[in-house]
């Protein structure tokens, strides 16, 4: 067998951090016609890497075969659109952007974000491998192109003079198996003076939280500050910032800069979260093997729920067809027998059935037409946003449960 090596530094990968058994790629839902034909799984072991601590996975399928046709749109979360909004007021401001500015987004998606900058009259573009979703963002007046991006895209842009004053990658540095080219692109596209902002899940989080159900094939890596700063170093960047944010169960901004012509000074919130991950440890690989026992918990919790709650005879429903969920739904082996149905608002899903447990989906209206008793909110990040937009259910004594970080009904 192949040894595994880090996607970063090369050495070789020998410390797990989970193994949550064999599961499908978790965006790849099912139509009606599919249900009978062999399904792919592939193993979903996370690693830590001992020299650069970048916690990652082995690259099963490409992201060709992943994100060419992608059934995730961001507009379909209220809670998203807002914190993009905020983000573009607040960027605009601290690097005074205007009409004679040039932003682009990696990842732009269906032009939830850059919709404000256009909105704004401040020239940007975005870069969205899914055709699909990209066609959404170009209906929307955002321009946007669909290929991946890395060196040579990046090169291709600025042979156009299209370098960046800012460079957004919101939710990708994460997607990308070739890190090292993904970085190195972002380094060459910027301007002398341009800014990178990167949003990622926080590795300190995902530990803490028990967020095991954040790892899926198309998630390759977990990001801590500490080995973010080791990668960007590696191709001249420096960041001279970081924010913590709620957004996606606890993530980190990050603002970097070019070394050779930094002009920022650096915010003291930086030693703030390196100190955060120096006490938890994060720089030891010993820490790493202290999340198996936390993850399995959480399992054996959340069955023993079922299990009870279906021998008493009521019905189960769960709320968003997330990626998170179809990793729980598999670890756990959860289908129909325990959860008849999922809703969610992404109308692309609906009418198509779960990844390896073949649950299901529908539109969010199927709750109160067949009123069930239980509902478990599977991205329970939007926890808040759902027991809103589904607090009808108290009306017939429906009551909600989380499985992550631990169980919770309320």
């Amino acid at each position: 067998m192949k040894e595994r090596s880090c996607r970063f530094c090369t050495k070789p990968l020998t410390q797990s951090v989970i193994d949550l058994g064999m599961s499908p790629p978790s965006n790849s839902f099912l139509k009606p016609e599919q249900l009978n034909r062999l399904e792919k799984f592939y193993p979903l072991h996370a690693f830590v890497c001992s020299e650069c601590f970048l916690v990652q996975l082995e690259e099963f399928e490409s992201p060709e075969e992943i994100f060419s046709d992608y059934l995730y749109f961001s507009s379909f979360s209220e809670s998203w659109l807002r914190h993009a909004a905020r983000y573009t007021e607040q960027i605009t401001q601290k690097l005074s952007l205007s009409s004679a500015s040039f932003v682009i987004e990696i990842a732009s998606n269906d032009g939830y974000l850059l919709q404000n900058f256009v909105k704004g009259k401040i020239p940007c573009l975005g870069i969205e491998p899914a055709k699909n979703v990209a066609q959404a963002a170009i209906k929307k007046g955002v321009p946007t192109r669909s290929v991946f991006f890395g060196r040579q895209t990046a090169s291709d842009l600025v042979r156009e003079g299209l370098s960046a004053d800012l460079v957004i990658a919101n939710n990708v540095l994460a997607h990308v198996p070739d890190i090292n080219d993904f970085v190195a692109g972002i380094a060459s596209i910027l301007k002398p003076n341009g800014v990178a902002t990167l949003e990622f899940p926080h590795l300190y989080q995902l530990l803490e939280n028990n967020q095991f159900d954040t790892i899926y094939h198309e998630h390759f890596s977990y990001l801590s500050l500490l080995a973010v700063e080791k990668i960007f170093d590696a191709y001249g960047l420096r960041v001279f910032a970081v924010e913590e944010l709620p957004t996606h169960g606890g993530s980190l901004r990050v603002y970097a800069d070019l070394y050779a012509h930094s002009n920022h000074p650096i915010e003291p919130s930086l030693e703030g979260i390196r100190t955060l991950e120096k006490k938890a440890k994060l720089d030891c690989i010993e820490t790493y093997a202290l999340f198996r026992p936390k993850v399995e918990k959480v399992k054996r919790d959340l069955l023993s729920y079922l299990i009870a709650a279906r021998t008493a005879g009521k019905k189960i429903a769960a709320y968003g067809a997330a990626a998170k969920g179809n990793t729980l739904l598999n670890y756990c082996g959860i289908r129909e027998d325990f959860i008849e149905y999922i809703v969610d608002k992404n109308p692309h899903k609906q009418g198509l059935f779960t990844p390896g447990t073949h649950i299901p989906v529908h539109a969010p209206e199927r709750i109160f037409e067949t009123k069930p008793d239980v509902v478990v909110i599977l991205p329970w990040n939007l926890k808040r946003e759902v027991q809103e937009q589904l607090a009808g259910i108290r009306a017939w004594g429906g009551r909600f449960i989380v499985p992550v970080p631990h169980l919770e009904e309320f």
